[in-house]
């Protein structure tokens, strides 16, 4: 049976190395598509009508329910049936939703294209991470993590900036946005069939089986299943829902903040808004390749960015100044969601099932997620309630606390105990 070789060259370049730069383009273009309609909101709203906070916050809500309700089964479709027969589809999906949001005219339009590329992105976190796991040395991977993952900042980088000069600034139609993304969509898609090799899945499951019938392993199999939902893997679960969380209700509504209780207009809202992405790209850099030369100390790493990040919320809606706010948008940028993650994911690899990192993965960022689907409807409900959307800051600063107390004491108890 033919094996993929992560080693072999071709001009030079090693099969994981085309890996990391193909995944990284994908978080890109993603994550150009996730904040395109937050940063245009007023500009939406003169095709669609007027629309609530929390109306607005459903659209985002749609997304990423239909993007978790993915997770699960797209990483058991992976292993069952290989990433790119999962991917290719699922973002071909996601380029007709695209599509439909670029010619909506109602807020019901908008709702089932947001809940369609939501379906369509679903697919890739288990693909990727499945990838990313299998193929790149685990001396490389919390840096190559780090790499992919600096994706999703160019990304909203890139949007932010997009649509704060061609939209706010320049007045160009809010839909061509939608149509960019739906051609760089596909061009990912070529990428994925040219680059992405793996062996057959049914030839891989006879070998599996083999191997199986010659050893006995129905107690790994067991443990495995468990290891799921094992004390340690339930931890990252909820680290992960609360920096999700935080992150979200920002990628959601820091730009209308900026807007309508700071007084940023134009260009600068998304100039403001791209620091977090844009700071994140050498904090995710440094801070991986350095917890990779101290791999027995990722959890401490894990623990110290989330109470950092925590704090740099709190400065951002304390600041009384613009300098002191944009300097929390800096800091959360170097310390926040996209730096940790890298770390946490490489936590997770190391302690989940090998056999099954597709299903391992769509769990884990199942969990995480799902505050995704919380995060924006709630802050825009308690800005309609309060007046104010600081208090959706608040409460992400509480629950980010929070988690990471419980991430610490239940690892703490885990060393304890195999001690």
């Amino acid at each position: 049976m033919t094996t993929v070789d992560t080693t072999a060259k071709t001009g030079g370049i090693q099969y994981w190395h085309k890996i990391v730069v193909l995944l990284c383009l994908g978080w890109t273009v993603m994550w150009i598509y996730r904040p395109v309609l937050t940063a245009i909101f007023p500009e939406v709203q003169q095709t669609i009508g007027p629309q609530s906070n929390t109306e607005l916050g459903l659209i985002a809500s749609c997304y990423f329910f239909a993007y978790t309700a993915m997770q699960i089964p797209a990483g058991m479709l992976v292993d069952k049936f290989g990433k790119k027969a999962v991917v290719i589809p699922g973002f071909l999906l996601f380029t007709i939703a695209a599509l439909i949001i670029g010619n909506a005219h109602s807020i019901m339009m908008i709702y089932v294209g947001s809940l369609l590329a939501g379906l369509g992105c679903g697919s890739y976190y288990g693909s990727a991470w499945s990838l990313s796991a299998e193929n790149i040395p685990s001396e490389h991977r919390g840096f190559a993590s780090a790499i992919i993952n600096t994706g999703s900042a160019l990304g909203m980088g890139i949007s932010l900036l997009a649509t704060s000069f061609l939209v706010k600034s320049w007045g160009m139609p809010w839909e061509y946005m939608l149509y960019i993304i739906a051609a760089l969509l596909l061009c990912l898609v070529a990428g994925f069939a040219i680059i992405i090799k793996e062996q057959p899945k049914l030839k891989q499951a006879v070998q599996n089986d083999a191997t199986n019938n010659q050893t006995t392993t129905s107690p790994i199999k067991s443990d495995q299943k468990h290891s799921f939902f094992s004390i340690e893997m339930i931890a990252s679960y909820i680290m992960y829902f609360a920096t999700c969380y935080g992150y979200y209700m920002i990628v959601s509504w820091l730009p209308n903040f900026l807007e309508t209780e700071r007084g940023f207009t134009g260009g600068s809202i998304g100039s403001a808004s791209s620091l977090v992405a844009f700071a994140a790209i050498p904090g995710a850099l440094i801070i991986s390749k350095i917890s990779d030369k101290f791999r027995s100390k990722r959890l401490l790493f894990i623990i110290v960015l989330e109470l950092i990040a925590a704090g740099t919320l709190f400065i951002t809606v304390q600041s009384a100044t613009i300098t002191f706010l944009l300097a929390g948008l800096i800091f959360y940028g170097l310390f926040g969601k996209l730096t940790v993650e890298p770390i946490l994911i490489s936590h997770v690899a190391e302690t989940a099932p090998k056999t099954n990192y597709g299903t391992s993965f769509g769990v884990f960022n199942f969990f995480g997620m799902s505050s995704s689907v919380i995060a924006p409807p709630l802050t825009g409900y308690l800005a309609d309630l309060t007046g104010t959307k600081i208090t959706g800051f608040y409460v992400a600063i509480v629950i980010l606390i929070v988690a990471t107390l419980i991430f610490m004491l239940i690892n703490s108890k885990k060393k304890a105990n195999n001690q």
